[in-house]
């Protein structure tokens, strides 16, 4: 599956499954709203590499996680979804609800909450204490990012705050590992229900909306909280990054620059990185000898995943400036903006949110999609975030760019034919998304749209940690990708293109299969082999490009050419670009097809996807081929 997105696991311990029991805490909930830093807190507690994000809905089910530093080994921290309240219609919210209840099969039930809040924003987040304290569960009150309140002239008494609410108030910074002392203390303390103070209010009716303001601000005003200023980089930033016009030219530019830097400096990377796989090939090739474990080890699995593996360099330099994007906060802004856009089209801006991830992966891009309330606005959702650009797709549009496109310059050095190939692609999967979801929201899943509230996250710089732990990360899902299913394909596929044994590749199982199919992919310029590619691609889309490194290099034609130069010796232009075209609007994952079914609770959906999208991408394909060989010569 490819997951971008992916957490470590771990085993939970069979005590931390059974009831609460007063006594010592064994599982802690951390629960806050979205944006507060309850991400980056959980990280640092427990030492998992988690995706943070500056906008709601990327925490979309809880994770578990054993906390480290403290002097016991028996504690388990679960990272719920970020929330507003307990009585939100959405999915996320409901997670969050049934674990705090304890109604959540296979989910410890928590023994002690930890409730995160920004202290840049305290007024409006201490609406969640109420419901929170409400569950009269042991809880530590947290004001994450109190350095920043303090540096920009905010102000509140801790110890006041901790008297109204009735349990433990503590500053801290999750980013900076500040102030988690007073977690240890906490955590070692005994399970005991949090007892009301003297001094403290009467907890207002859960589900009045207009008590919770009420309370909040009481408490607020008492406890003398002063709001910090906003940075006057902040407001400048803002001014020009959210003009209705200026903003989305320099989003549009941001992205163009992305791009060229992918090509101008990752291409140079990829190239020696090839150069180093061919050569240790080559070297193990002539340790082996001649003969069938040769052929195996070299033409067959090492051609298949070398051919992808060079691209490592590419995707992590793209992740890198999507991860620099995502924690300064930019992201944020780009959602608000794109909110006119989506109420065009009939979508909540909400919807923005889990398009955007799906550049990185479809499938938990679409468990994102649970932010969002509206029934008929998350089926549209879950059926056109296929249309965004996954990483998964890289891999082979990077391939026949470096190919067939020249690197001639369109506005000098800044922006290349390759990189502008790159953005049409990108582009062609947004438009084909939007167009789609149109259809559907004057259709089959018409509905009114709701109001998009967004709490925009201070501008602030990407730590080194953040950004590295991302790229590791990221670097991992693709190694795995490749030592795995991408291993297991090319494997298969050496075998059955030399069965029957001393046949020439045609003549095997797989130019059997791949001469079957071919009447039907020829008019897109695609031959038997990409017609074997686009078969294994539907396992996971990267497979092909290890799957035609296989087939090339089992081909005593083109078995001496590198995997561009076999491309080349085979495809035309139109049929190369046909091929980045279907591959634009496929439906080629099963892991996107099965997830979808899953938040659908039905077939019917990935089904009506998956021919829809397969449709399309025939059509589109074929078009770009005819265009192509007619008109460009």
């Amino acid at each position: 599956m490819s997951d971008c997105c992916s957490t470590d696991t771990i085993e939970l311990p069979a005590e931390s499954l059974t009831p609460r029991v007063a006594g010592k805490i064994r599982t802690v909930a951390l629960v806050g709203p979205p944006n507060s830093g309850k991400s980056t807190l959980f990280n640092r507690l427990t030492g998992l590499r988690q995706k943070v994000a500056n906008y709601p809905g990327v925490t979309v089910e809880q994770h578990f996680g054993k906390l480290s530093g403290i002097g016991r080994s028996d504690l388990v921290l679960i990272d719920l979804p970020g929330i507003y309240s307990l009585d939100s219609y959405s999915e996320d919210a409901r997670v969050a609800v049934d674990v705090l209840h304890g109604n959540m099969p296979g989910s410890p039930v928590p023994d002690a909450v930890l409730l995160v809040l920004d202290s840049l924003h305290l007024r409006r987040q201490l609406m969640l204490a109420a419901p929170i304290l409400a569950l009269n569960l042991p809880t530590l009150v947290l004001l994450n990012m109190s350095d920043l309140m303090e540096t920009r002239g905010g102000e509140v008494d801790s110890l006041a705050l901790a008297q109204e609410l009735g349990v433990p108030v503590a500053k801290i910074s999750g980013s900076r590992g500040t102030g988690l002392d007073s977690i240890t203390h906490f955590l070692n303390r005994k399970s005991e229900p949090t007892l009301p103070s003297a001094n403290r209010l009467e907890l207002p009716v859960v589900g009045n909306a207009r008590s919770y303001r009420q309370w909040a601000t009481g408490i607020s005003t008492r406890t003398k909280y002063k709001a910090p200023l906003s940075s006057e980089w902040t407001q400048k930033l803002d001014r020009v990054l959210l003009n209705r016009i200026a903003g989305p030219i320099l989003f549009l530019a941001v992205v163009i620059s992305v791009f060229q830097v992918v090509f101008s400096i990752g291409q140079p990377l990829s190239d020696g990185l090839g150069s180093v796989l061919n050569a240790v090939g080559d070297k193990v090739g002539t340790l082996l000898g001649t003969g069938w474990l040769e052929s195996l080890l070299i033409d067959g699995i090492w051609k298949g995943v070398a051919s992808v593996l060079v691209f490592l360099p590419q995707i992590l330099l793209l992740f890198l400036f999507i991860g620099v994007l995502e924690d300064s906060g930019y992201l944020a802004r780009a959602a608000l903006i794109a909110d006119r856009m989506m109420r065009s089209i009939g979508l909540n801006g909400k919807a923005f949110i889990p398009l955007l991830s799906a550049y990185a992966c479809a499938v938990p891009a679409i468990m994102a999609t649970r932010t969002i309330e509206n029934k008929r606005d998350r089926f549209a959702t879950i059926l056109v975030t296929p249309f965004m650009t996954c990483s998964a797709r890289l891999p082979i549009y990077i391939l026949i760019i470096s190919a067939f496109i020249p690197n001639k310059p369109i506005l000098g050095d800044f922006f290349g034919m390759k990189a502008a190939v790159m953005l049409s692609l990108y582009l062609l999967g947004f438009l084909a998304a939007l167009v789609t979801a149109r259809l559907l929201k004057s259709s089959i899943l018409k509905t009114s749209t709701a109001p998009f509230i967004l709490e925009l996250p201070q501008y602030r710089l990407p730590t080194l940690r953040s950004l590295g732990l991302r790229v590791v990360d990221r670097g991992k899902v693709f190694l795995k990708q490749a030592g795995t299913i991408i291993l297991c394909v090319t494997v298969v596929l050496w075998i059955l293109s030399h069965i029957p044994f001393h046949s020439d590749l045609p003549g095997s199982v797989v130019g059997h299969v791949g001469q079957w199919i071919e009447p039907v992919i020829r008019p897109l310029g695609f031959n038997w082999k990409i017609g074997i590619g686009l078969l294994s691609s539907i396992v996971a889309r990267e497979v092909i490009v290890g799957t035609l490194g296989t087939l090339y290099g089992a081909d005593p034609a083109t078995q001496s050419l590198n995997l561009q130069a076999a491309l080349r010796h085979d495809l035309t232009l139109g049929g190369a670009l046909a091929l980045v075209v279907f591959f634009a609007f496929a439906m080629q994952c099963t892991s996107t097809m099965a997830i979808v079914k899953r938040e659908t609770n039905s077939w019917k959906w990935p089904a009506l996807q998956f021919v829809y999208m397969t449709g399309l991408a025939y059509i589109a394909a074929l078009a770009t081929n005819q265009i192509v060989t007619h008109f460009v010569r």
